[in-house]
């Protein structure tokens, strides 16, 4: 288990587990390599991020998983892993929890949208030594991240 504080000052816990929290998760985070570099997708405002969103009505958190890594990167995963949960006490709207997964891309499809996102981009090497570079989303920087990039290498 691992705790820390998020760049928005709330507490959050972070367990290698499936099903750690009370809290279902409604939300995911997909840690992806393709060829041997890390797949991010560029968002328009916060910069470089893995894929991740929200559930949508119906769908288990691994759908969730591949609908994002798909809509933001193109990525076709041929192997998708639950790796574990972090769960944030927002303080303002309330407890959450996403889900952790990591995959390994057999194919990049180019899309002509890629939604909210700008789409893929690879990025190569020791990412953790990278994250705190102003290219980087804050959703990457808070702990999270590093402790999941950690654990998968």
């Amino acid at each position: 288990m691992y705790r820390f504080t998020d760049l928005n000052g709330n507490p959050v816990t972070f367990i290698f587990e499936k099903n750690a929290f009370p809290i279902e998760p409604q939300h995911v985070l997909v840690l992806a390599r393709y060829r041997g570099n890390w797949l991010l997708t560029r968002h328009p405002k916060r910069g470089l991020e893995f894929p991740g969103g929200k559930r949508e009505a119906g769908e288990t958190v691994r759908e969730a998983a591949e609908r994002e890594l798909y809509e933001e990167t193109g990525g076709i995963p041929e192997n998708l892993q639950y790796i574990g949960e972090y769960c944030v006490d927002d303080q303002v709207r309330g407890p959450f929890v996403k889900a952790v997964f990591y995959a390994d891309i057999g194919r990049l499809e180019t899309k002509h949208d890629y939604l909210e996102t700008d789409g893929p981009v690879l990025v190569e090497g020791d990412l953790v030594e990278k994250l705190q570079s102003s290219s980087f989303s804050f959703l990457m920087k808070d702990g999270v991240v590093e402790t999941a990039l950690r654990h998968v290498e």
